[in-house]
C-alpha cells in the first residue's frame, strides 16, 4: 500500500492549553504558529505518524506582559528553545473512533512520552474537493517534567502558577 501524506490546515487547527492560577481559576492560551503533518498507509489512521512543531514565540495567553514572562529564562526560554516538536510513536485504535496517541514531546530542552486521548472526527471532501481529516486530542502533562519550574509561593498557601497543564487540540490536516 502507498503512503499518504497529509499537512495541517493552520487556518482549522488550534493548539491550546490550560494551567491553574492562583490554585482556583484556569488561564488558556495557545500557539500562533506551528506545523504539523502526518504519514498513513492510504486512508489507515491505524498506521499513522505525527510530526508537529510549534513556534514558542507564537505563545499567546490574552495578556501581552504575562506572554513575555512565559517567553522568558524563568519559562520556555525562546531564545534558546524557540522551537516545541512533538514525534509519534503509536497511533492505536481503542474502539471506533477513540485512539490514544503515544510520542516524545521536546520542550524546554528535555524529552519526554506523552499521551493523548484522540478522538477520530471522519474523512470529508471539502467543497474545493479537498480530502480532510479532522482529529481532536486531549492531555495532561505535568509542566516541571520539562524544567518548567517558576513559581511564586502565596500568602494564602499554595502557588500562583499550577503544575498540570492541560492540553487541548483541535486539528484539521489535507491530504496531499
Amino acid at each position: 500500500m502507498s503512503t499518504t501524506k497529509w499537512s495541517i490546515d493552520t487556518a482549522h487547527s488550534e493548539i491550546g492549553f490550560k494551567v491553574k492560577h492562583m490554585m482556583f481559576t484556569n488561564v488558556s492560551g495557545n500557539f500562533e504558529k506551528f506545523d504539523a503533518s502526518i504519514e498513513t498507509e492510504g486512508d489507515d489512521f491505524t498506521t499513522a505518524k505525527f510530526d508537529f512543531s510549534g513556534d514558542i514565540d507564537s505563545i499567546s495567553t490574552g495578556n501581552a506582559d504575562r506572554d513575555n514572562h512565559l517567553r522568558s529564562a524563568d519559562f520556555f526560554d525562546a531564545g534558546q528553545f524557540p522551537k516545541l516538536n512533538f514525534k509519534s510513536t503509536s497511533f492505536s485504535k481503542i474502539d471506533e473512533g477513540d485512539y490514544t496517541l503515544t510520542g516524545d514531546l521536546t520542550l524546554h530542552g528535555v524529552t519526554k512520552t506523552v499521551k493523548l486521548d484522540v478522538e477520530f472526527g471522519g474523512l470529508a471532501k471539502d467543497p474545493w474537493g479537498n480530502t480532510k481529516v479532522g482529529l481532536s486530542a486531549t492531555g495532561k502533562i505535568n509542566r516541571k517534567d520539562w524544567n518548567l519550574n517558576w513559581n511564586s509561593a502565596l500568602e494564602t498557601g499554595g502557588v500562583l502558577v499550577g503544575e498540570e497543564v492541560k492540553l487541548n487540540i483541535e486539528l484539521q490536516f489535507i491530504q496531499q
